[in-house]
């Protein structure tokens, strides 16, 4: 399977690299890199400042030639009456999103000394295998060690691992 990287505004070489990483590490799929999009025309809601993530999704799908696209982006996202999202996906959609806007906290919810930098790589790994994970058929885990977890927090998304547990493994492979 090819799953595209799909970077939407301006995304850092670094972003791509650990989305790329991550899903070739737990999916074992190809990867490419799309050409950079603009944000989305009319997204934007000036009353929250945010985007609005469906959007992003929907963009992700138009411009991916890949089976699944993966958009990525640093702006600040949300979907309905929540306050923020790091990323959305539709089960069994064909494309997702992971916004890096709130993954860029120094807190890491106490859970190592580590510089910041590489808390938030890891975040954007465990998001990237979360999200495209939804578009595969997985739901939310139970289990707070999986990247299926439901991350609502930095924190719970810290405490997570990049892989997924034994239970969805067998759901997928």
């Amino acid at each position: 399977m090819r799953i595209d990287l799909v970077p939407i505004g301006e995304v850092p070489a670094s972003v791509k690299r650990e989305a790329s990483t991550a899903l070739r590490s737990v999916y074992d799929v190809s990867v490419s890199v799309a050409q950079d999009q603009d944000l989305p025309t009319g997204s934007y809601d000036s009353g929250r400042d945010q985007y609005r993530a469906e959007a992003f999704i929907d963009l992700a799908a138009d411009v991916s030639n890949g089976e699944k696209a993966v958009g990525l982006t640093t702006e600040d996202l949300y979907y309905r009456r929540r306050n923020y999202v790091f990323g959305l996906a539709y089960l069994d959609g064909r494309s997702c999103v992971v916004s890096t806007y709130r993954l860029q906290t120094s807190s890491d919810g106490g859970f190592s000394e580590r510089p910041a930098s590489a808390v938030f790589s890891d975040r954007v790994r465990k998001e990237v295998v979360h999200e495209i994970g939804h578009t595969l058929g997985l739901e939310h885990c139970d289990n707070n060690r999986c990247a299926m977890n439901f991350s609502p927090t930095v924190r719970e998304v810290d405490r997570k691992e990049e892989h997924l547990c034994g239970s969805c493994q067998r759901r997928l492979f």
